[in-house]
């Protein structure tokens, strides 16, 4: 009796244990943004370098998106810059890898871009420095005046930065 009992428990252990942990957002760095097979492409061009002399130069296209993170919880440190919102709340936003992407020329590239959205709005006063982002990340282009985005977040929390 006791080995059925305990045959149970481990069976419902078994079933239970992928739907408890799928709950945990994928935590991702921003080169987990890239494909594999363009990761050396995309390190020897490296991240864009601001030029604040001239006209604006051209965002570059380089890389594609990883469709198989489509649809997944994930959790990502960036730096904000808001686009919607009002003086409390911001409800769009783009999310970059480092600070002054996008205000400076040129912007990186799509991959490196998240356009999120967060229907209820964000506290503004968590937005300034760098912040985790969970919710679930979708691959979708969106153009917008500052950058093209090669993903899509719709938020669902933003939590303080640990590096640790």
């Amino acid at each position: 009796m006791w080995k059925k009992i305990l045959a149970s428990c481990l069976l419902l252990i078994s079933f239970t244990a992928p739907v408890m942990a799928s709950d945990e957002p994928l935590t991702l760095d921003w080169i987990d943004l890239v494909p594999e097979s363009e990761r050396k492409m995309f390190d020897s061009v490296g991240m864009p370098a601001a030029d604040h002399n001239g006209g604006a130069a051209p965002q570059s296209k380089i890389g594609n998106v990883r469709t198989e993170l489509n649809g997944s919880k994930v959790k990502i440190p960036g730096f904000v810059i808001p686009l919607e919102g009002d003086a409390n709340t911001v409800t769009e936003f783009l999310l970059v890898p480092y600070f002054g992407a996008c205000i400076h020329v040129p912007p990186p590239p799509p991959n490196q871009i998240i356009y999120v959205k967060f229907p209820k709005g964000a506290p503004v006063q968590e937005l300034w420095d760098v912040i985790y982002v969970v919710g679930t990340l979708k691959t979708e282009t969106i153009e917008h005046e500052l950058a093209e985005t090669a993903y899509v977040i719709e938020g669902s929390s933003i939590e303080a930065y640990d590096d640790m």
